[in-house]
C-alpha cells in the first residue's frame, strides 16, 4: 500500500483494473466503472492495429471477493457507458437496487437495463455528508471525438479533501476549468493513449498528463486505464519511463489490485 498525503488519511483508493476503481472518503465507499468480464470474455476494440480480445488480463480478484466489494459499496459511479467501464458482466452482477450516480445522458440506458435507484447528476448532489459533482470532458478530439459520444468526470469531496475522477477524455478546457473551480487534492486520470488507425488518441498520454500536473501542482496525480484494452497503446512502462524522460516526478502508477 502507497501512501497518499497526510491530509488525505481518511481516504483510500484501490485500482482494481482499468478504470474500475474503489474509493473511499470518510467510510463511504464508491465503485467507479466497473468493467468485471473475465480475460478475453469480449472481441476486441475495432480498427486498432491488433486483434486482441478483452480484457487483456483477469481482475486481481476472485468472483467472490468481487461479489463482496459490489455489496459492500455505498454506490456506483459510471461515468459513461462504454463498455471498458459498465460491461454486460456488471450489469448482470450489480444489483439492481444499487445505488447508481451518472451521467443524464446514460440514465434513460441505464434504466432500461432495469436498474431502479438512478440518481444523473447534472450539477452536482449531497451524498452520506459528501459532495458528488460532474464535470465534462472530451473523448478524443474532431470527428472521432464526437462519435465518442458524451462522457463525464466527477469529483467527490468531503469538505477537507477532493478527489476528481477525469474519466476518459484528453487534456481540454473542461479539464483545465475542472481543476482550476475545484483545486482536487487527487486527480485520477485515464492513461493508455487509446487510439484508432485513423484519428488523435482518445484519453490522455504524457503530454496530458504533463499538463494536468502543471495545472494541478499541489495535487496528487494517479494514472490508470492501462494494460487492460487492445486500443489502449501507452503501457504503465512506457508511461514511467516517458515520465522519467521528462523528468515529471511524482505521479502514481497503481498496480491492478493495489491499493493507494
Amino acid at each position: 500500500m502507497r501512501s497518499l498525503a497526510s491530509k488525505n488519511k481518511n481516504v483510500t483508493i484501490r485500482l482494481l483494473r482499468h478504470a474500475t476503481l474503489v474509493i473511499e472518503i470518510d467510510g463511504v465507499k464508491f465503485l467507479i466503472d466497473p468493467m468485471l468480464s473475465a480475460k478475453d470474455a469480449m472481441d476486441p476494440v475495432k480498427n486498432a492495429g491488433n486483434d486482441l480480445r478483452i480484457p487483456l488480463v483477469d481482475l486481481p480478484v476472485s468472483s467472490e471477493a468481487m461479489n463482496k466489494i459490489i455489496n459492500e459499496v455505498d454506490a456506483i459511479i459510471i461515468t459513461h457507458t462504454h463498455r471498458d467501464h459498465w460491461d454486460t458482466v456488471a450489469q448482470k452482477d450489480i444489483p439492481k437496487d444499487k445505488l447508481l450516480f451518472v451521467q443524464p445522458a446514460d440514465e434513460e440506458t441505464i434504466r432500461k437495463q432495469g436498474f431502479e435507484k438512478i440518481s444523473a447528476v447534472n450539477v452536482s448532489t449531497e451524498f452520506k455528508g459528501l459532495q458528488i459533482t460532474r464535470t465534462g470532458g472530451q473523448h478524443g478530439s474532431g470527428e472521432i471525438g464526437l462519435r465518442m459520444g458524451t462522457v463525464s468526470g466527477f469529483i467527490i469531496s468531503n469538505g477537507k479533501t477532493k478527489i476528481y475522477v477525469a474519466g476518459d477524455t484528453i487534456w481540454c478546457s473542461e479539464v483545465e476549468q475542472a481543476i482550476q473551480k475545484h483545486q482536487p487534492d487527487i486527480i485520477i486520470v485515464n492513461a493508455g493513449e487509446a487510439k484508432f488507425l485513423q484519428g488523435d488518441p482518445i484519453t490522455m498520454g504524457v503530454s496530458d498528463i504533463a499538463k494536468v500536473s502543471k495545472a494541478a501542482p499541489k495535487a496528487k496525480i494517479m494514472a490508470v486505464h492501462m494494460d487492460t484494452i487492445n486500443h489502449c497503446l501507452l503501457t504503465r512502462s512506457k508511461l514511467r519511463k516517458a515520465l522519467d524522460e521528462t523528468g515529471l516526478k511524482g505521479i502514481l502508477i497503481p498496480q491492478d489490485g493495489e491499493l493507494v
